[in-house]
């Protein structure tokens, strides 16, 4: 069973990541994908640069995120150019490390995909797992970790669906406000749950 791990910004899905990394579950990670897609010399690389142009490279030649990110949050048509170049190479290799870990005889794999349902990847997964957490813990959050101030991280949040519709879509919830135990608990339960259907 594959399953579609997603979340808002800031919702807490690393964390849930790692606690299933920890259990031995396979994690095939979008944004780990992503950033190795865009790396100096794969073609993503090349066509990201022949669109944007060379001001948003650093003085090593790799991408600048920073720039590139001030590009695409404020102007919706790059960002569609942006992801037109990378998301096809990225869902390409899901899938080979998705199908590497089946062949390998796992039973679950996890895809992490924070855009999951804006992108409509829904047909990658069987089932989905929403981590949540209410929109006004998200922007808390988003400020602290990336020390952005309330409009920033409330325009983050905007390029995103909402989390309670989100929410609503998803096969399975973490809810992700109390503690990491709390969380942790969750996951061993999905787990479980994940492995009484599989049985035969």
């Amino acid at each position: 069973m594959i399953l579609g791990l997603t979340g808002g910004i800031a919702s807490g899905k690393s964390t849930v990541s790692a606690l299933l990394r920890e259990r031995g579950i396979t994690v095939v990670d979008a944004d780990l994908i992503a950033r190795q897609v865009v790396q100096p010399g794969m073609p993503a690389y090349h066509a990201i640069v022949r669109h944007f142009g060379t001001g948003i490279l650093t003085s090593d030649g790799s991408l600048d995120r920073k720039k590139l990110g001030e590009i695409i949050f404020s102007d919706e048509a790059e960002r569609q150019a942006l992801n037109a170049i990378v998301h096809p190479e990225v869902r390409k290799v899901m899938r080979q490390e998705a199908e590497a870990a089946e062949r390998s005889g796992e039973k679950i794999v996890f895809m992490d995909i924070p855009l999951l349902f804006e992108n409509k990847l829904q047909y990658m997964v069987d089932k989905i797992v929403v981590v949540y957490v209410p929109a006004e813990v998200q922007l808390r959050r988003l400020m602290e970790r990336d020390e952005l101030d309330e409009e920033q991280a409330a325009k983050r949040l905007r390029a995103q669906l909402p989390i309670e519709w989100k929410k609503q879509q998803a096969d399975y919830v973490i809810d992700n406000q109390g503690t990491r135990e709390e969380t942790e608990r969750q996951v061993d339960q999905l787990l479980l749950v994940l492995q009484t259907e599989l049985a035969p």
